[in-house]
């Protein structure tokens, strides 16, 4: 099962032991293969829209900061405990905040 962890923008600054938490945690992960794909957000983006022929493109940001998604982690794990206690780890790495989870369909 692949999920997709994507973490609100917001809190405070990281620091070097933010940093380093986070570095032992994301090597762990891509070491058990677990973790397919990580990586920070644009907090303001652009969108595209289509009405027919017509393509509009649109430049951010969309939301207010706290609400802007600033990264994102995909793993594939064998059930949703897993998914669950690996955010869990990654709460506990970081502090106060938000992340918002969904399994990822398809192949």
């Amino acid at each position: 099962m692949r999920y997709l962890m994507m973490q609100k923008a917001g809190g405070a600054e990281p620091d070097a032991q933010l940093y380093a938490d986070m570095a032992a945690f994301v090597e762990e992960l891509t070491a058990s293969g677990v973790l397919l794909a990580t990586g920070g957000l644009d907090p303001v983006g652009f969108k595209m829209t289509s009405a027919g022929d017509e393509i509009t493109v649109t430049d951010g940001p969309f939301t207010e900061a706290k609400e802007a998604i600033g990264g994102f982690a995909l793993v594939e794990v064998r059930t949703k405990e897993e998914a669950l206690e690996l955010c869990r780890r990654f709460r506990k790495i970081v502090g106060d905040g938000e992340s918002v989870i969904h399994q990822v369909y398809g192949p």
